[in-house]
């Protein structure tokens, strides 16, 4: 069962991310307020859901939510920054969007930095424990499936639409045979056997 806060009962807002682990597209992160009375049986951790189910409350949270979020950053980012600082940019910007500004954050993972001196909270595993993170994490991961569906369109031989942009051996047999595109992150060991590919 989830909790509906962790310290707060008003303006308490939960992020999260996705993507942190693929070898193209963005980094993805969500953040949502949701208010006191907010209730789904349906709402969970995002890993923990099917794609049907995700795609179910999407909806919900974005028309319940308080204020919701969501930020994409770029692989050039990522490659400038390194992952973990744009996995935690990609949650800054997200907050700095909502309005009215939280007076708390509770973020899934344990490192965070700070935001406008707003006190905050980091909790691993807060996707499978408290409903704002867990709506972040829905809306992030829905966000970004749609963003690499896109991009599918225009580079189908990666089959993104399928992969996600996740390092399967699908993706990675393509990338040798294909080289690379401008959606990848060129700091990633895109291939087992080389750091760097010959561009």
């Amino acid at each position: 069962m989830l909790s509906p806060y962790f310290l707060t009962k008003f303006l308490e807002a939960g992020t999260d991310e996705a993507g942190r682990g693929c070898l193209a597209g963005p980094v993805t992160a969500a953040a949502v307020i949701l208010p006191e009375n907010f209730e789904s049986i349906l709402l969970n951790d995002s890993k923990q859901l099917s794609e049907k189910n995700r795609a179910i409350l999407k909806p919900i949270i974005e028309e319940c939510a308080i204020t919701f979020a969501v930020t994409h950053l770029e692989p050039l980012i990522i490659d400038k920054i390194n992952i973990l600082n744009a996995s935690i940019k990609a949650m800054q910007e997200s907050i700095l969007k909502l309005n009215p500004t939280p007076l708390h954050i509770i973020v899934d993972g344990n490192r965070f930095k700070p935001i406008d001196n707003i006190p905050h909270n980091t909790i691993v595993k807060g996707d499978s424990k408290y409903m704002s993170i867990a709506a972040a994490s829905v809306l992030a991961k829905t966000y970004r499936d749609e963003y690499m569906d896109r991009i599918h369109e225009e580079f189908p031989m990666y089959n993104w639409k399928k992969n996600k942009g996740y390092p399967t051996l699908e993706h990675r047999e393509a990338i040798r045979k294909y080289g690379t595109t401008k959606y990848h992150r060129m700091s990633f060991r895109l291939l087992p056997e080389q750091l760097k590919l010959e561009i």
